[in-house]
């Protein structure tokens, strides 16, 4: 009798745990399928906002190319080996500079397009180029302002590579053309023209200072604060490039478009995680072109001038802007830890020990 009751028992008590594991499993199956919903949320919106059209109409990207109202005769070779897009946000103040730089990207039917911080958009149609180039004003923006709102991904997918620099930059030794030839031929999905160290007032990092024994390199080597060496894996080290004068291929444009915040405008922090949007190993897709170098010039954006010539006002609004910067960092700082701890299933791509 007693050995019917414990079996009884064992039954009960197996049926009850299966029950429950059974119920647990349910409610997993269920966040996870809530879950899905959610992320997929967007795609079904946009699948239903279109199911009126047929599939062979719809166009879902677009470029910066500018049509005739006539016939395509002016249109650009579409021959070429790549297809570039410059975006740099510009001060009527250098204009003498940006000239430089967009003649050159032309020259390699490139397509530019200008950001105007300054508001001042009239005083640059004494450029014959002018009307080659898009012009988009709003007063006291930063790049990564009109990058955020102006070049989402779909609109600029047709471009192999898009360059998104500063304004005071010396490019007498640089080739666009060229540039991207090389970049191509390294699989290098994150990059930037090196920094010649003679010829620039300015340079930030070691890491983009011109080898001039090499046409490209990928990490640096020193010891310091911070001891970079063959081990390294990560910035400032290797798998790094400065938000100077950045060039993304357009599957690394589409991750980094997201990487930027829309509220923090100054970008500061951006650059130690752009490693991240690689396309893979950043240790190996992302690096600095030494034989296409270029001069950084190191005057003020937003307007600035330089140092020597530097109102109080202007002096006063370039620590308002840096407190401002710096603030913006530790708060992109703040919300990489928040997002990583969230997200129970992002695993750290470089392996790195910290979470």
């Amino acid at each position: 009798m007693m050995k019917k009751r414990t079996s009884a028992g064992f039954v009960a008590l197996l049926m009850a745990l299966v029950l429950a594991a059974f119920v647990t499993m349910r409610i997993q199956y269920e966040q996870l399928k809530a879950a899905g919903r959610l992320d997929g949320r967007a795609s079904i919106q946009f699948r239903t906002s279109i199911a009126s059209l047929p599939r062979g109409i719809v166009e879902s990207t677009t470029d910066m190319e500018m049509k005739p109202l006539w016939d395509g005769s002016g249109l650009k070779d579409s021959s070429l080996n790549f297809t570039g897009l410059l975006a740099i946000a510009a001060g009527i103040s250098q204009r003498q500079n940006v000239d430089k730089i967009v003649r050159k990207f032309l020259t390699d039917n490139c397509s530019v397009i200008l950001f105007h911080y300054d508001g001042n958009v009239d005083s640059w149609h004494e450029f014959e180029w002018s009307d080659k180039a898009i012009h988009i004003v709003a007063q006291s923006q930063t790049k990564w302002w009109f990058a955020k709102r102006f070049l989402h991904p779909d609109v600029v997918a047709l471009y192999d590579y898009i360059f998104l620099w500063d304004e005071d930059i010396g490019v007498d030794y640089f080739h666009p053309g060229r540039y991207m030839q090389i970049v191509f031929s390294e699989g290098l999905q994150i990059s930037q023209p090196a920094i010649d160290p003679g010829l620039s007032s300015d340079i930030h990092h070691r890491i983009t200072i011109r080898n001039r024994k090499k046409k490209v390199h990928r990490r640096v080597y020193f010891l310091g604060s911070v001891n970079c060496s063959e081990e390294s894996k990560g910035p400032p080290c290797t798998g790094w490039v400065e938000g100077m004068v950045p060039v993304f291929s357009r599957a690394a444009w589409k991750c980094v478009w997201h990487l930027i915040q829309n509220d923090l405008i100054h970008g500061w922090g951006l650059d130690m995680k752009l490693g991240y949007c690689a396309q893979g190993d950043r240790t190996k897709n992302v690096g600095v072109i030494d034989s296409e170098f270029v001069v950084h010039q190191g005057i003020p954006s937003l307007g600035g001038v330089s140092a020597n010539k530097a109102s109080s006002h202007r002096s006063d609004s370039r620590v308002l802007i840096r407190r401002q910067s710096t603030a913006e960092l530790e708060k992109f700082k703040k919300r990489w830890s928040r997002a990583v701890e969230k997200d129970k299933d992002w695993r750290d791509p470089f392996d790195l020990p910290e979470r």
